[in-house]
């Protein structure tokens, strides 16, 4: 954004994936996505999911400007697919074990864990 310039677009746009029937995924905005899935799904969406349907949707970002999400499009779009999957199911990080490890590690060397205060 320009210096100076105030936002005056309305975060109502989202991103969106679909898986299509071959196992394809297909990446678009809207603002409300599942009457666009629906749309995909009768033929009448873009022209590379009329002929690969049905199409479930299998990934939602929202809270975006129309320019936002146009980026956000553009950037997942040239993802590779290995990303893209990773989208779709994200791999946990198995937190309690790091802070398990921290401690640990702590404890070996005689320190004892922080704790902060919460207010």
């Amino acid at each position: 954004m320009l210096h100076g310039m105030k936002s005056r677009g309305k975060r109502e746009w989202s991103v969106y994936l679909v898986r299509c029937a071959d196992g394809s995924l297909y990446t678009g905005v809207a603002k409300d996505v599942e009457a666009r899935v629906e749309k995909h799904n009768k033929g009448v969406g873009a022209a590379y999911t009329r002929s690969h349907r049905p199409v479930t949707l299998v990934h939602h970002e929202k809270g975006f400007t129309r320019s936002k999400a146009l980026i956000r499009e553009a950037q997942i779009k040239r993802y590779p697919r290995p990303k893209k999957e990773a989208l779709v199911f994200p791999v946990p990080v198995p937190v309690p074990s790091l802070v398990q490890d921290s401690m640990a590690w702590r404890q070996k060397r005689g320190k004892r864990p922080v704790h902060k205060k919460v207010e």
